[in-house]
């Protein structure tokens, strides 16, 4: 009985160990999911929301609902943080402050850069081609909607699957003696990445390759988190990279097209460089924007902190004081 709560319950701690608690919080988390998408459609007529996705079209209908159960999910990512985690919510990147803000900003400009890189290759190589120049008059409201959807899905996206998860995969795996904090950081990165990867692998249009560069993706954007301690970095890249990919460049986003944007740009020839009907993250020249968002990223911290070294919070966090709970 003792070694089965050992194996369970962490004493000095006084909590569930990672394993179990990665557990109950992804069928907390899953339910409050569900229990969102059964409450809108009890909701929709009531509040309006089927005029509100009927004028998004049926290609953008999943991106809102998703960004609108996104936001309810990061809300029960308070419960968990205190009541199964024990942690204080700076522990999964959001030690707001100025220099938050900063690394922010600079991850909007990482983001734009790399999208706006990928397609500047693909129109002098030939596999993207300008269709439209400006937008269509009247969607300024839409465009503004989907820059809002983006804000959000970049937000809650990183917090679950940097903040959340690949925060307590990391403290888990130090749970092994022979793992450091950069073994056991890069491990969860990776496992995180692939999760990430899979999550979008259902999207319209979704193929091996697009799974595979989402994947990296999620790499990509482990690396601010990894070097900072905060998710800054993560979110604005993450932010920018979505809305110039489909605001701007009219291309699709992770297989989901937008009937507003900026400029139309269309994949020719292969499909293997442009990424096809899914968009660059299906092919070469969105493998290249992670590339290039990576470096970014690596840049910048070297430049900003002086290093690129793993923080020990990831895989340490503090927790709350048992006193006073």
């Amino acid at each position: 009985m003792r070694r089965l709560q050992w194996l369970l319950w962490n004493r000095s701690e006084r909590r569930l160990r990672a394993p179990w608690r990665l557990a109950v919080g992804l069928v907390f988390f899953g339910l409050v999911a569900v229990a969102s998408v059964l409450g809108l459609q009890l909701l929709r007529v009531v509040l309006g929301v089927d005029g509100l996705l009927n004028a998004a079209g049926p290609t953008v209908r999943p991106l809102v609902l998703n960004a609108v159960v996104g936001l309810l999910v990061a809300a029960a990512l308070v419960v968990v943080a205190r009541l199964l985690d024990r942690r204080l919510m700076s522990d999964y990147g959001l030690g707001v402050d100025r220099e938050w803000w900063v690394d922010w900003a600079v991850g909007l400009v990482i983001g734009a850069g790399a999208i706006t890189a990928a397609v500047a290759v693909g129109l002098a190589g030939g596999w993207l081609a300008v269709d439209r120049v400006g937008p269509a008059a009247g969607s300024l409201p839409a465009f503004a909607a989907l820059t809002a959807v983006f804000v959000v899905v970049g937000f809650y996206e990183e917090l679950f699957v940097r903040g959340y998860l690949l925060t307590n995969l990391a403290e888990g795996f130090r749970w092994v003696d022979r793992f450091g904090a950069p073994v056991a950081a890069a491990l969860a990165t990776l496992l995180s990445a692939l999760l990430f990867g899979g999550l979008h692998a259902t999207n319209p249009s979704a193929t091996t390759a697009s799974t595979i560069v989402i994947a990296a993706a999620g790499v990509m954007l482990a690396l601010g988190y990894l070097y900072t301690g905060e998710l800054a970095l993560s979110i604005g890249i993450h932010t920018t990279w979505n809305a110039f990919q489909g605001l701007v460049y009219g291309l699709p986003v992770s297989g989901i097209s937008l009937p507003v944007s900026i400029v139309r740009t269309a994949p020719r020839g292969s499909t293997v460089v442009s990424g096809g009907p899914f968009g660059p993250e299906a092919g070469l020249l969105g493998l290249f924007g992670v590339i290039v968002a990576a470096l970014g990223v690596v840049g910048y911290c070297r430049f900003r902190y002086g290093t690129i070294a793993v923080r020990p919070t990831i895989s340490s966090p503090t927790l709350r004081a048992v006193s006073g709970e």
